[in-house]
């Protein structure tokens, strides 16, 4: 494995202008530090952010790195990997991917200050996850399709489950059906709208790119999506929002324009979180296992941890669940 002195001697520098520039210190130039970040990644150096100081290998915790921290989405799917961290003896520290490459959760993955990570994080790029892993440190990413000996996959059905939710649209009456799409940049947001065009094609309803608006998975932009749908003058007979917490924005955006749901337009969420239940009207959703999914990452990271053998991907189901908020029969 390569060193810190190794990295050095390949970009020509001294072995402290070497750990300066690793380390994003102002006392070397931008074009050393350039210089000392190839050498290091041409020979695959890792830095042990713990090394210095605890010598030792293992620190008894696990990474969980999101998007965002604040989302209701979240607490279930944490629930997950801190009841079967905590089970295991270990730690759990949750991280915000906000920051990019400077961000403390980019640190844990890339300075092995943990024992294994799970990301569901889009604004991470698959890069950084690739120069990152490693034998002996288990990856296992939620939010995307990634090819590597050390990096394990967990994905929702995302397809099926948003060609379920808009076909319950359909066959509830819905012809023109709307997409309140998340991130473009997001794995899972692809995904759901691959299923939402597959239950068009079916039934035979032409797609219409005035109705995919982004809503960026958040409530507030949910709102100001469906605000602009409506500002269309053309309001389609069926919403298919592609998280609930966009889906509740949209809720209120209708409300304020006295839109009533399910009676001029029926609108269906993707997540089934617990604020669903109770807006009114109740949402009719798409439920993922939030917190068996968070569970099942770090299982995998601990028998990975043990140098047992894992399956590279698994597919976790969605599961219907009828409220009020879609026309019924």
């Amino acid at each position: 494995m390569a060193t810190i002195k190794d990295v050095a001697k390949l970009s020509g520098v001294a072995v402290s202008t070497a750990s300066y520039a690793l380390n994003n210190s102002k006392k070397v130039s931008e074009e050393t530090r350039q210089k000392v970040l190839a050498a290091a990644k041409q020979l695959n150096y890792q830095k042990n952010g713990l090394a210095s100081d605890l010598k030792r290998t293992s620190t008894n915790t696990i990474a969980l790195i999101l998007s965002d921290l604040s989302g209701p989405y979240y607490s279930e799917l944490i629930k997950g990997v801190q009841d079967v961290t905590s089970t295991n003896g270990y730690d759990l520290i949750a991280c915000s991917s906000i920051g990019g490459a400077q961000s403390t959760a980019v640190k844990f993955l890339k300075e092995k200050r943990v024992d294994g990570v799970i990301i569901l994080a889009h604004n991470i790029d698959d890069e950084t996850i690739l120069e990152s892993a490693r034998e002996g440190f288990p990856i296992v990413v939620l939010d995307r399709s990634i090819k590597s000996d050390y990096v394990t996959q967990i994905e929702v059905d995302n397809v099926h489950g948003a060609f379920v939710a808009t076909e319950h649209l359909i066959e509830r009456g819905s012809r023109n059906i709307a997409f309140i799409s998340g991130p473009y940049n997001s794995h899972d947001n692809e995904l759901r709208f691959q299923g939402f065009r597959k239950a068009l094609d079916k039934h035979g309803i032409d797609y219409k790119s005035k109705w995919k608006v982004s809503g960026g998975f958040t409530r507030e932009g949910g709102y100001q999506a469906t605000k602009m749908l409506i500002a269309q003058r053309d309001v389609p007979q069926g919403i298919f929002y592609a998280n609930d917490e966009m889906a509740i924005g949209g809720l209120q955006a209708l409300n304020e324009k006295n839109i009533s749901v399910p009676g001029d337009i029926s609108i269906m969420g993707f997540d089934d979180i617990q604020l669903s239940e109770y807006v009114s009207p109740p949402l009719t959703t798409m439920r993922q296992p939030k917190y068996e999914a968070g569970a099942l990452a770090v299982h995998l990271i601990f028998q990975m941890l043990l140098k047992e053998e894992v399956d590279s991907y698994y597919k976790l189901t969605t599961e219907l669940i009828e409220r009020d908020s879609v026309k019924s029969r």
